[in-house]
């Protein structure tokens, strides 16, 4: 494993990273406990210490089973990435900017974003508790919330950089305009975004800022949250309430499975998954820092640990290159 300094912060992390949004099991067809608690123990005994997660994953149950899962482990060899400022338990008050509705055991959430001084504290202590421990080595905002001042909630990030309650601030989901309005009240570590081979938007204008500002860049759905492993063009079947039987239908089959078997042969020269050679790929992006992988059982958490070891040579990142240049 690779460990790469985020940001200006003091924080060493992954290079891959564990993404814990699948195993909260909300939106994602369910979850199994003791698969997802072994996935955790997996991919820290491989090397993943960073493990991003919020509180909207699971409504709660992916921070309580990483809380669960760390309990005997050393909390100074962990990097915890948590969130605020989704609400879906009604707390808010009907306060905040309405997102979507989260369906969870057959009941309706209204989520909100709302990134207040006030839900900041809140949502902090409420993490702090499912995961035991008392400080939070990177705190974000989940997504911008247009009913609060930027500089309101940048302002309580830094005070709970002061009390010593985390370690770190960070963004996700930020446009350029709103990175730059939060750098003016608080030094950020990171901004989480979503990047892969089939997005890459974040090149023309954040990737070049964070650059040059030396803010982390996390990269979230690298796989597009499984499309890229390819499995889904062969046997794989998802649950019905699974979101991603329309997340996928923002892409063009045909076109990926023809991309795909295109850089199969590099994956399989190194006896590698295709979700390694992607994986991979992603984490030798300019400005790309940490890239997050889910995993809900141990052998995924180790296949993506792995993936830090394959090699990529000039040549083959100018081949992909060029295969994502017919996409």
């Amino acid at each position: 494993m690779e460990y790469r300094k985020l940001g200006t912060s003091d924080l060493n992390v992954s290079a891959i990273a564990y993404g814990a949004f699948a195993i909260g099991g909300t939106m994602w067809g369910g979850n199994e406990k003791e698969d997802s608690i072994k996935a955790i123990h997996a991919a820290l005994d491989h090397g993943m210490t960073s493990i991003d997660t919020a509180p909207f994953y699971g409504l709660g149950r992916s921070e309580e089973l990483i809380g669960e899962a760390i309990r005997d482990r050393s909390r100074d060899k962990i990097q915890l990435l948590t969130k605020f400022g989704l609400v879906w338990d009604g707390s808010n008050n009907g306060k905040g900017e309405y997102f979507f509705d989260a369906t969870e055991d057959g009941r309706n959430y209204p989520v909100y974003k709302l990134g207040s001084k006030a839900n900041i504290i809140k949502e902090l202590e409420e993490s702090l508790k499912r995961l035991g421990t008392d400080y939070i080595d990177l705190l974000q905002i989940h997504w911008p919330d247009a009913t609060t001042p930027i500089d309101e909630t940048m302002e309580a990030l830094q005070r709970l950089i002061e009390q010593g309650k985390i370690r770190a601030a960070g963004v996700c989901n930020y446009d350029l305009s709103q990175l730059k309005a939060a750098e003016k009240t608080v030094v950020l570590a990171s901004e989480q975004v979503s990047y892969s081979m089939l997005n890459r938007g974040i090149e023309k204008d954040i990737v070049p800022y964070t650059i040059d500002k030396n803010i982390g860049v996390i990269a979230y759905s690298p796989m597009e949250r499984g499309l890229l492993t390819g499995k889904y063009f062969k046997e794989a079947k998802l649950k019905a309430d699974d979101h991603r039987n329309g997340y996928f239908g923002q892409f063009e089959a045909n076109a990926v499975k023809t991309f795909l078997d295109t850089i199969a042969p590099i994956a399989e020269a190194k006896n590698a998954s295709l979700s390694q050679l992607v994986l991979r790929w992603t984490s030798l992006q300019p400005g790309i820092t940490v890239v997050l992988a889910g995993a809900r059982n141990a052998a995924q958490a180790i296949e993506n640990a792995k993936a830090m070891d394959l090699t990529i040579s000039a040549a083959e990142l100018t081949f992909i290159h060029e295969a994502l240049s017919k996409l």
